[in-house]
């Protein structure tokens, strides 16, 4: 069996969030039903992915590396919460049932594509590399714990 990486997993979660995207905005103007379920599960889901790196990743690395004030999570913690507020304009238009999001959600993928660029290409191999296989099944057993009240909330919520 391979040996699972934080690289490999979190890859994979952007793919499938990026198919969910495509989806809502190929269906927006067609099937508005359609449509507000991918935005729904892409929405819930990329949450999901931030808790994941708030709550999980991001602390490993800082306690790793002793970089965390001015440090790429640091930066990283700063695009999430841009990244909510393009989300939330999105999600207002699709529960408004306005399909006219289009300057949204270009502003959103170029936020998306470059913030998910410097994760796959320097974050997530440099944990791969901090990490041992232990340390990364820890980390996949945390992420399968979390509450899915946690992420459903929005990744800016903390748990009481």
């Amino acid at each position: 069996m391979p040996e699972r990486t934080i690289s490999t997993m979190f890859d994979e979660d952007h793919d499938r969030l990026d198919e969910l995207f495509k989806s809502f905005h190929l269906l927006k103007r067609t099937d508005l039903a359609k449509a507000q379920k991918a935005f729904a599960d892409f929405k819930t889901g990329l949450q999901r992915h931030m808790v994941w790196e708030e709550d999980i990743l991001f602390p490993l690395w800082e306690k790793k590396t002793g970089m965390s004030e001015g440090g790429p999570t640091f930066v990283m913690r700063q695009e999430h919460r841009e990244i909510g507020e393009c989300l939330d304009a999105i999600d207002r238009k699709m529960q408004a049932q306005n399909p006219e999001s289009d300057q949204e959600e270009q502003t959103f993928v170029d936020m998306l594509d470059r913030h998910n660029m410097t994760e796959e290409e320097v974050l997530y191999s440099a944990i791969d590399k901090a990490t041992s296989l232990d340390e990364r099944e820890t980390v996949f057993q945390a992420m399968n714990n979390i509450p899915e009240a946690r992420y459903r909330a929005g990744f800016g919520a903390k748990q009481a």
